[in-house]
């Protein structure tokens, strides 16, 4: 679930603890967390309600000056109208990680095991240092070129992106990605260590 960038601080703050989101069926679970903007979300609720039943606290809670704009904001279809309750989690971690480029030998050996535990159960061989490397020497291109580049549709590409990213190598900016301290370092070092 994506939260506007422009709701993130006011999600931390506690003032925006609502949202509303038209669905087939639940997409979050109470209990459940998520990472939005650098930050973690918690879900609270979710309840199936009507548009009428949005209160113009409701609208408020979820960022909205009215029940019209939040009533706007949803997807024009007619799937049920979820009512979500969130809550601040704390930061992302992978923030301070990807940060992290102090890797102890234990660190790079760790990291070594998983992109090759990645890479070998991946359904189009090895792939981990030929995309981090990409994204070393292309930063900030949009995904549409480097997936063409190396001959991977789009989607599968990104899929594996985040891979990356959950492991602080690499971070999405506006337009493409680049490698976080802790990927470059680890390029580096695992370079040396072949």
């Amino acid at each position: 679930m994506l939260i506007p960038a422009r709701l993130t601080g006011r999600i931390v703050d506690g003032e925006v603890d609502l949202a509303f989101r038209r669905w087939t069926s639940p997409r979050v679970a109470a209990g459940s967390r998520f990472i939005s903007n650098e930050i973690v979300v918690e879900v609270t609720s979710v309840e199936e309600i009507t548009l009428a039943d949005i209160t113009d606290d409701d609208a408020r809670r979820a960022g909205f000056d009215s029940v019209a704009d939040a009533g706007k904001a949803l997807r024009r279809n007619e799937a049920p109208v979820f009512r979500i309750g969130l809550r601040y989690a704390g930061p992302d971690l992978r923030i301070a990680l990807r940060n992290d480029a102090t890797l102890s030998d234990d660190d790079l050996t760790d990291l070594q095991r998983r992109l090759d535990r990645l890479d070998a159960h991946s359904t189009h061989g090895p792939w981990t240092r030929e995309v981090l490397s990409l994204i070393g020497r292309r930063p900030a291109v949009v995904s549409t070129e480097l997936a063409a580049e190396i001959g991977r549709p789009r989607p599968e590409f990104k899929l594996d992106v985040r891979k990356l990213k959950k492991l602080g190598l690499t971070h999405s900016l506006d337009v493409g990605y680049e490698l976080s301290p802790r990927g470059a370092e680890f390029l580096r070092r695992d370079a040396q260590d072949s």
